[in-house]
């Protein structure tokens, strides 16, 4: 029994020749600040307008068009990004409501978990670039990879300051903002086509199925701490900054992917915001 534990934590902690190992993943840790920036931002609106479901469907429809890229040997960004894109419109235009944006999702995630699924099974390659698209991979970005991450961040970025203000509005009180003259339905859209830029890079780092460990996890801790609507989005950016970082350190010591590591932290600092003795009172949308 004691050698069986030996053995399970020699596969979670190796940290023997650390720092060899180091500077492989230079673009990984890069590419995790980027998507910590990215994710953290995004995912404070995902919490205020109650999309958490959305953020999984629109994964698994860019897993399919990951692997579909795959499996043409093409660019897997660019197939991520189309499939991240195509759910994005579909969920923004058919699911102005609730409950059509639920049914879609609902009807978008088996398909495209299936397609994925059937690309895979075709791809001859190797079993770690089919495993790394759904679990993520510490070593798998490389320069030309990063370029796309850090493009389509600031992208995703530069959408959020240009239309923060409205968004936020909308997001808080979509009635009150419609009845001002606020183009609630066109920024729904925006949102979307943003979401699904942001869910599309977080993919090639985390995998599919643990995306939200990135977008809605740190979220949902900062609005159980903070209301304020400039320190809330801080303390999200940090919360993921910190999860997909110290996840990709962690993952470099042991021989397991970087998804356990990553949803571990991000999952702890959530429930350390949960405490009533650290908290004290809850966040405006928590």
């Amino acid at each position: 029994m004691a050698t069986v534990r030996v053995g399970v934590w020699h596969e979670i902690f190796n940290f023997a020749n650390y720092g060899e190992l180091l500077a492989l993943v230079r673009n990984s840790i890069l590419a995790g600040v980027v998507l910590g920036i990215v994710g953290g931002s995004i995912g404070v609106f995902v919490m205020m307008r109650d999309l958490p479901f959305a953020v999984h469907g629109i994964s698994e429809l860019s897993f399919a068009g990951a692997s579909g890229a795959l499996l043409l040997g093409i660019n897997v960004v660019a197939g991520s990004l189309i499939g991240s894109i195509l759910a994005a419109v579909l969920i923004g235009v058919l699911g102005s409501r609730a409950r059509d944006r639920n049914s879609i999702i609902g009807v978008l995630m088996p398909f495209g978990l299936g397609l994925g699924v059937l690309f895979l099974a075709l791809y001859k390659g190797r079993a770690a670039n089919k495993f790394g698209l759904l679990t993520g991979q510490i070593v798998a970005v490389d320069t030309p990879q990063l370029s796309w991450l850090i493009v389509t961040g600031a992208v995703v970025l530069v959408g959020l300051l240009i239309v923060w203000r409205p968004l936020m509005f909308a997001s808080s009180d979509p009635e009150q903002a419609a009845a001002r003259g606020v183009p609630v339905r066109l920024l729904s859209l925006v949102f979307m086509l943003l979401l699904g830029l942001g869910v599309a890079i977080s993919v090639q780092i985390v995998g599919a199925l643990l995306v939200l460990s990135i977008v809605v996890t740190p979220a949902a801790a900062a609005l159980r701490i903070a209301a304020s609507p400039w320190l809330v989005p801080v303390l999200s950016v940090v919360f993921a900054t910190v999860s997909l970082v110290g996840g990709i350190l962690l993952a470099l010591g042991g021989s397991l992917p970087i998804s356990p590591y990553v949803t571990t932290i991000s999952f702890l600092i959530y429930l350390a915001c949960r405490l009533p003795a650290i908290t004290g009172s809850h966040g405006r949308f928590g």
